[in-house]
């Protein structure tokens, strides 16, 4: 290469180096000076020479470094950037082929449980499917939203129809039981025609291998007010109970008697079923014994209540009745008579006639809002809840607050107002029972 060209090739490396520096707003402008003296250039032969004299020649040019503005900075975040988002569309891309797998599952299986693979590509086809797949289940589930309601609505039919039929069907076990029960007592004493006249049977003593209840102990001579074993139902295991044979002619069976408090009667249904307390003090007998008495010939009911001024009243029911435990006890009375009231058919919406037997751990009560026993603490045959509770906690004097005592809803001025609020019990109260056609 000639000296000539080589300037004009050196000057025009120079002068691209220079419109690059001066294109940048922020380098400083460079004198000629310093160009030359940062750009030496070296011409020389690369030592192989070919026939015919002529060398190649190779320009030597110092390393080039250009500084570039402030903004080509932010490159590397663009690329970092960019990096996220390819990770971000292949994450999508993997939910979107497990999505279309799962609708191929559900869609189109194979036999022996294996997936059979769907034709043609990922496309219009699947996300019309999908969308198939979403309507169908929207439409079951608007369909198993209405069978709730239907069926809470037959299961809403269902229980008050049991509870209608429940009721039925008890008052007509009651009514059967309580016919039955009356024809077997008109019947209880009658003989055949072989039988001896009349006055031959009244003329000999009467001798009873079971006694039933008291009147039955009062019948062969005894006078005493005691305690006695009887056997209602020899079906079943006699037990002892105390016998009244000084009131109102004798032949009475005491079911519950309070005299001094002695005795806990906040008690569970266990306990009155079965009977607690002591026989010659304060005692409930129990309610399996109350029924086998009561089913046995028919009862009728005194109630004997003395407060603690000294004022004694009874009152009288002329048919008393309590179901077995299946029927929970349901107690079933006659018409009244006495002199301290009627407080068992109080009202229509206080009477104890035909009620089940609650206790505060089995709630029977027509009490809507809670356990009637739980909150008088006792058990009785509560209404909603009650005119009357014999069996009611036993207080020696005036108190405050609930009226969970014994209580007699017709007691003269027992409905008045106290001063302060307080509220009287009784002294004694005592239920006792004897067969209805029995005469001392």
């Amino acid at each position: 290469m000639k000296p000539a060209s080589w300037c004009w090739l050196s000057s025009a490396v120079l002068a691209a180096f220079s419109l690059l520096v001066a294109g940048n707003n922020e380098t400083e402008e460079i004198k000629d000076e310093r160009i030359r003296d940062a750009c030496p250039v070296r011409l020389e032969s690369s030592g192989k020479c070919e026939e015919g004299g002529e060398c190649p020649y190779q320009v030597s040019l110092p390393p080039l470094t250009i500084q570039l503005p402030r903004q080509f900075s932010r490159i590397e975040e663009v690329f970092k950037e960019v990096q996220n988002l390819k990770e971000m569309v292949n994450t999508l891309k993997k939910s979107c082929q497990d999505c279309k797998l799962q609708a191929d599952d559900s869609r189109a299986p194979g036999r022996n449980g294996l997936l059979s693979p769907s034709p043609g590509s990922l496309g219009e086809a699947d996300d019309n499917r999908v969308q198939e797949l979403e309507s169908e289940v929207n439409k079951l589930s608007s369909d198993l939203k209405n069978a709730k309601e239907e069926i809470d609505l037959l299961q809403g039919r269902l229980e008050k129809l049991n509870l209608v039929n429940m009721n039925n069907i008890e008052s007509y076990v009651d009514s059967k039981v309580a016919n039955l029960t009356s024809v077997v007592n008109s019947l209880d004493g009658k003989c055949s025609s072989k039988c001896p006249i009349q006055e031959e049977i009244q003329s000999r003593p009467v001798q009873h291998l079971i006694y039933k209840d008291c009147s039955d102990y009062h019948t062969i001579g005894k006078r005493s007010s005691e305690i006695y074993r009887v056997t209602p139902d020899p079906k079943n295991s006699s037990f002892e109970v105390f016998c009244d044979m000084e009131t109102m002619g004798g032949g009475w069976t005491v079911l519950q008697a309070r005299l001094d408090g002695s005795t806990n009667f906040t008690r569970m249904w266990r306990d009155y079923k079965v009977g607690f307390g002591n026989l010659r003090r304060e005692f409930w007998l129990g309610n399996d014994k109350i029924h086998l008495l009561t089913k046995s010939k028919d009862m009728i009911l005194r109630i004997d209540l003395e407060d603690f001024n000294g004022v004694k009243l009874y009152a009288l029911y002329d048919q008393f009745y309590v179901a077995n435990e299946f029927l929970r006890y349901r107690l079933h009375i006659g018409n009244y008579n006495g002199t301290a009231g009627d407080a068992l058919h109080f009202s229509k919406h206080y009477n104890h006639d035909m009620k089940f037997f609650t206790t505060p751990d089995r709630d029977n009560d027509r009490y809507p809002s809670g356990n009637c026993g739980l909150y008088y603490s006792s058990g009785w045959w509560f209404d909603a809840c009650l005119s009357a509770n014999l069996n009611g906690k036993y207080y020696h004097q005036k108190y405050r607050g609930v009226r969970n005592g014994i209580f007699w809803g017709t007691w003269p001025g027992i409905s008045e107002a106290q001063p302060g609020g307080y509220k009287s019990s009784f002294k004694e109260a005592k239920m006792m029972i004897r067969p209805k056609h029995f005469k001392p």
